[in-house]
């Protein structure tokens, strides 16, 4: 018995072979690449655009019932390991501050709005834990939005923003993700305290409550973001602030930059960075 010819050869086949195993290749190496080897992609010279666009807006995100819901309930629960306030009140001024870093710098009032919204979202994920809160927080806002009709494009434009908005791991990836940090760690106040005994104060404590009047700056001409801080420095001193928030300041500045501007910090009308 003869045996079978064999098949003919086949170079295009070979050729596909060859170039599925060459994109493999260069896919691992790009994988196996090192934090320093990792060259994060240059910030867009100019203001970006989201499209298309979904039109929903902060006010409908505001009154969901489920937004309304778990923002309460993220609040209460850290009452209870005795955080400061992450309320209603910090929702609304960081949607307030994100908007406005993003409009002052000349970015379309979509984008804007996308700030706003990740803003009022960003704490929602400390209903479930404070730990890792950024990251259930943005799989928790990808329903809500959803629901509200959102976009792909726009979902995941906010829950970048959102699961990077914490210093421990967190990176500006985009502008609203950019404007988003700068508000949330602008907001020390004394206002955010909840103890009422000075004696039963911890750190965080001591110096949100020692802050006076906080307000962020946005020059559009110079670029430059300035945290500008009202300290009581008979509460608490300047080093104590940089002690539990430098972490947060150099992030900020990060972000800053993300947005082709400069982070400064001003207290007590002296610029100290």
């Amino acid at each position: 018995m003869s045996r079978a010819a064999k098949p003919a050869a086949d170079p295009a086949g070979r050729g596909r072979t060859a170039t599925r195993v060459k994109a493999v290749e260069e896919a691992r190496d790009q994988l196996g690449r090192t934090a320093k080897e990792a060259v994060p992609a240059d910030p867009p010279s100019q203001p970006q655009e989201i499209r298309p666009s979904s039109q929903v807006t902060l006010a409908e995100v505001q009154g969901h019932e489920g937004v309304q819901t778990f923002i309460s309930l993220a609040d209460k629960y850290l009452g209870e390991i005795g955080y400061t306030e992450h309320g209603f009140r910090h929702a609304g001024l960081v949607a307030k501050i994100g908007f406005n870093v993003l409009h002052r710098l000349g970015f379309d009032d979509r984008m804007a709005e996308l700030a706003a919204i990740a803003g009022y979202l960003h704490d929602m994920g400390n209903f479930v834990s404070r730990s890792l809160h950024s990251q259930t927080g943005a799989s928790i806002t990808y329903d809500l939005l959803r629901d509200l009709g959102m976009s792909y494009k726009e979902v995941g434009v906010i829950l970048a923003a959102i699961g990077n908005h914490e210093e421990e791991f967190g990176t500006p990836v985009n502008p609203v993700g950019a404007a988003l940090i700068v508000a949330d760690k602008s907001d020390v106040h004394r206002s955010r305290v909840r103890v009422k005994d000075p004696t039963l104060f911890d750190i965080h404590d001591r110096v949100n409550h020692s802050v006076e009047h906080s307000f962020l700056r946005v020059d559009s001409e110079q670029r430059t973001l300035t945290l500008e801080l009202t300290i009581d420095t008979e509460l608490a001193g300047v080093m104590e602030y940089f002690e539990i928030f430098l972490s947060r300041m150099i992030m900020c500045r990060r972000a800053a930059e993300h947005l082709e501007s400069q982070f400064k910090i001003e207290i007590n009308g002296a610029k100290l960075l």
